[in-house]
């Protein structure tokens, strides 16, 4: 069941839905159904760039209260 982005065209309002098959979509705010289905966007990892650095040892993490102070572990 894919999610798709919509976009109503009486309140202008921009809503994700979850939809199965040919089932009519309404709007969340005003229940209208002159909706528009948009072009869903979603980002992708990958490139050139490295993977992001795991937490560093107790007191890295810079908690203002002091090492120990956010209770990771």
């Amino acid at each position: 069941m894919p999610i798709h982005d919509y976009r109503c065209e009486d309140c202008e309002r921009s809503f994700e839905e979850l939809v199965r098959g040919d089932e009519a979509v309404a709007c969340p705010g005003c229940r209208g159904t002159r909706v528009r289905r948009l072009l869903s966007v979603f980002a992708v990892a990958g490139g050139d760039r490295p993977a992001a650095a795991p937490a560093g040892p107790c007191g890295s993490c810079g908690d203002p209260r002091g090492p120990g102070s956010c209770r990771l572990d």
